[in-house]
């Protein structure tokens, strides 16, 4: 059978453009890789539990037509993203915002908060912030960076904040309000059930394979269709012609406790330098889970190397330059459409995904 796309991966991104392409009339193939669909969204379920298996994942947007477009796919709750800071046993609210404040220095009103955060800038001399360190400290203070930032950015990133730029946490939420809700988004939630089987709702109707490696098998494949949806490492299509790009990767320690809570909540972050790992999910709490047994991931950041799965970009000038000269070969590769965070190598939240694919299937399509 002649199909109209292959889509190279069954995440976000793949599965909405199939989803519009095959609504659109289009004969549609989606292989991955991975034996699952719903790439690095995929949860499975362990006791009753739905499990983020490649971390954590929290759905949040301002933009309507995502929000109504993601909800003809699954019902979603109203958990709201409040972690908890662990530094050496004391816990802090994140966001920073008044109790994080309040806690660290006893104030009690946002003038007073933000005349202690101008008095620690004024004291660390920064003017115009040059790298991470001193974006954070004019930010939130030298207090709240060397207790709550700077170990579990360093662990995250795997290099001294002193060495990594500083748009990097220019969007940090701090707010000078009692509220806790780290994204403040219109809308936000979970799907109730887990996001696997909202990909799931996506695909209805589409033909899938599973444990299909296109890249080892890109001459037979690419004969099935007239286009190829592509949304895998961009380097790894070009056999690293230019060498690799750089990325940060997690692993994971998942344990099934026989305990009905854990820790409290969904997130908590543990963000001294000593403690290896640079947060801890607790599942059941992003479903209001009663379940007697409980699921813990501990996170560890680690350098990104062959053979793990790569997750944050390491978008500095050296990457920047190289992911430049893989993009001026994708933009003249005939036939061949390069979407979702690994072929475009940039950090997508998931509404983000969701717009580019439904903008890409536009153009496309229309």
């Amino acid at each position: 059978m002649k199909y109209d796309y292959l889509i190279v991966g069954a995440g976000l991104f793949g599965a909405v453009f199939a989803r519009q392409a095959a609504d659109a009339g289009k004969r549609v193939l989606v292989i991955d890789k991975r034996d699952h669909i719903a790439g690095n969204i995929y949860t499975e379920q362990v006791e009753g539990i739905n499990v983020h298996k490649y971390g954590a994942h929290i759905f949040h947007t301002n933009d309507k037509r995502v929000w109504e477009y993601v909800t003809r796919f699954a019902e979603f709750n109203r958990y709201t993203n409040s972690p908890v800071a662990n530094y050496h046993g004391e816990l802090y609210s994140l966001p920073f915002n008044m109790y994080t404040f309040n806690k660290m220095w006893g104030v009690v009103t946002p003038e007073e908060a933000k005349a202690k955060i101008a008095e620690q800038r004024a004291s660390a001399g920064i003017s115009e912030p040059k790298n991470l360190e001193e974006q954070a400290i004019s930010l939130v203070g030298t207090d709240i960076y060397e207790r709550l930032v700077k170990g579990y950015t360093e662990k995250q990133w795997g290099r001294p904040c002193t060495e990594l730029p500083a748009f990097i946490i220019r969007r940090l939420p701090v707010r000078f309000t009692f509220d806790n809700n780290y994204f403040n988004a219109l809308y936000q939630g979970i799907p109730i059930g887990g996001y696997t089987s909202m990909v799931e709702r996506m695909l209805e109707g589409v033909e899938v394979k599973l444990s299909v490696d296109y890249l080892e098998n890109r001459e037979e494949l690419d004969a099935l269709a007239d286009k190829v949806v592509y949304t895998g490492p961009i380097d790894s299509y070009f056999n690293f012609c230019y060498g690799p790009l750089g990325y940060r990767s997690v692993r994971f320690e998942t344990e099934l406790l026989d305990t009905d809570n854990y820790q409290g909540n969904a997130v908590i972050n543990y963000t001294d330098r000593e403690t290896p790992y640079t947060r801890i999910i607790e599942h059941k709490h992003f479903e209001f889970g009663t379940q007697p047994k409980t699921v813990i991931s501990k996170e560890y950041s680690q350098e990104w190397q062959p053979g793990i799965e790569p997750y944050y970009p390491i978008n500095d000038e050296t990457n920047g330059a190289l992911y430049a000269k893989y993009k001026a070969l994708a933009d003249g590769e005939s036939g061949v459409i390069f979407g979702g965070r690994l072929a475009e190598y940039r950090y997508y939240d998931m509404d983000a995904v969701i717009a580019s694919a439904l903008d890409v299937a536009e153009r496309e399509l229309n």
